[in-house]
């Protein structure tokens, strides 16, 4: 009886997920801003390529995806969490816009993303 020919594996190519993730963690210096999470000192993924710009609303990461410019935080978020509705908003438990760090994001609503910006404020004055 004759043995069959080994068949060749095709190369193992990294799904799109898995690129977009890794663009994002090649640009992020991982840096300790002093959060604290869970008790514990939890550094940000701090994004260092393009942002919004220093207007209002502004210094936030970006980035091209497929010729469109997406938000770093929210790419991150959908990434490792899912999708993120309309009418909700990634909120920065540690306050740096620029973090990347999926442990750091939450999915809030607009007012909640508000009241938790006006107590830091608050806290910080």
């Amino acid at each position: 009886m004759a043995t069959k020919p080994k068949r060749q594996r095709a190369p193992l190519v990294k799904d799109r997920r898995q690129v977009i993730i890794e663009k994002i963690e090649a640009r992020c210096e991982i840096v300790d801003t002093g959060y604290v999470l869970d008790g514990k000192p939890s550094p940000c993924h701090v994004w260092q390529g393009p942002t919004s710009g220093t207007g209002r609303g502004g210094n936030y990461g970006r980035m091209s995806l497929d010729g469109q410019t997406v938000a770093t935080h929210i790419v991150a978020y959908t990434h490792y969490f899912g999708f993120v509705p309309g009418k909700k908003q990634i909120d920065h438990k540690c306050r740096q816009r620029l973090c990347c760090n999926p442990a750091h994001l939450e999915m809030v609503t607009h007012k909640q993303n508000q009241r938790r910006r006006d107590q830091a404020l608050a806290e910080a004055a």
